[in-house]
């Protein structure tokens, strides 16, 4: 659901509203869309040119959407890893790590970053579902000794090639040396910041997770300053990016009906560890038995797709209906429109042909090899 603000909005208490939202209306936002009960920035213009100021020089997003589940107490790290299946004993403090939140059956509930910021605390940067309730109610009947709630933590995104060059002009060329997927803790004009290299867009880029929600307008204006005359510009995640980089987006991609085989995040399991999570069971049985559908990459054959979809486009072989489309989008630096198809196992070799039926449209389509570009995250990770 997005709202376009040059019709009439309005933004009810229902709905929360970031701390950066002032900010990104004055830096142009034309549309929101809804994520975790808060409105997100979903517009800042031209999709195509937030693309390039993205893999060219800089965007600074207000992912603030991305709340924080804070778990402490002496059983933490006993309860953390009871809501996930990857196994999380080797998970240092100040590391991040991509994790999966599974249900009984197996079926993916969220899948968060989760960083460790001491022995017994955690925060999950969470997608888009309610796991601070699912979260308490596991607490109830586990008999650990935990708090579970949601700080007051507030991320960004500075992602783009000049992205540490940002930083680099705030906190010195020390930020340069944080690794991949680790965070540091610190603090600028005396807000108190955590500062972790990681984001959602397969380039390079940090999060930086506001601690005290009353600097937020303050907080982007020094970045922007900042970053001016680097090229920084105000942004929104890219689907066109995330979609190259076969990024999942939850609900979109997949939800609690998907389960992380058929998705292809099997290496976020650890089912032989000792250590019991929710899902186990299960999960163990579809190792052992096999899925039947996959997710693959596809490309899109005809016309330039005019926006982004994220809406599911039946795939038909002949006059069967075989999987759907869950994310496309047109690449203009590839030149084609590319996309994320969840299909029946004999149809997911690459080659295979197809037919998308788009509203109006019966489009050909062809499975091909994904991501789609930098398949190594090079970009991301040097």
């Amino acid at each position: 659901m997005t709202f376009d603000l040059t019709g009439q909005v309005g933004f009810g208490a229902q709905i929360r509203k970031s701390p950066f939202f002032d900010a990104t209306m004055r830096w142009g936002c034309t549309s929101f869309s809804v994520y975790n009960h808060m409105y997100i920035p979903r517009s800042f213009g031209d999709p195509e040119q937030n693309f390039w100021n993205l893999v060219n020089d800089a965007i600074l997003c207000d992912t603030s959407a991305e709340r924080q589940v804070e778990i402490t107490g002496p059983d933490a790290a006993v309860f953390t890893q009871l809501l996930t299946p990857r196994n999380l004993a080797s998970c240092a403090i100040g590391q991040c790590k991509y994790v999966l939140v599974t249900s009984l059956e197996g079926g993916i509930i969220n899948d968060p970053v989760l960083l460790r910021l001491g022995e017994n605390h955690f925060w999950l940067s969470l997608a888009d579902s309610d796991v601070l309730l699912w979260a308490k109610g596991l607490q109830v009947n586990s008999g650990l000794r935990v708090e579970i709630k949601e700080p007051d933590v507030s991320p960004l995104q500075l992602q783009g090639p000049k992205s540490p060059a940002v930083l680099e002009a705030l906190f010195g060329d020390s930020i340069l040396s944080l690794p991949y997927y680790q965070f540091v803790e610190t603090r600028l004009n005396d807000i108190p910041l955590l500062i972790s290299r990681t984001g959602w867009t397969s380039e390079r880029g940090y999060e930086i997770f506001l601690r005290d929600s009353s600097r937020g307008d303050e907080l982007w204006e020094i970045l922007m300053v900042a970053g001016g005359p680097l090229g920084l510009k105000a942004g929104h995640t890219s689907t066109i990016r995330r979609v190259e980089g076969a990024m999942l987006s939850y609900i979109a991609d997949m939800n609690i009906k998907n389960n992380p085989f058929e998705m292809g995040l099997e290496r976020l399991l650890d089912l032989d560890m000792d250590d019991e999570f929710v899902g186990k069971s299960a999960l163990k049985h579809m190792r052992d038995n096999g899925v039947s559908r996959c997710l693959v990459g596809a490309e899109i054959e005809g016309p330039p797709l005019k926006r982004p979809n994220d809406e599911p486009w039946p795939i038909h072989v002949s006059d069967s209906q075989v999987g759907v489309v869950t994310s496309a989008v047109f690449s203009p630096r590839l030149r084609r429109n590319i996309a994320l198809a969840l299909v029946e196992n004999e149809y997911s070799e690459i080659g295979t042909r197809a037919t998308v039926f788009s509203p109006g449209h019966r489009l050909p389509m062809i499975v091909a090899p994904k991501p789609f570009f930098d398949p190594s995250k090079r970009l991301a990770k040097e």
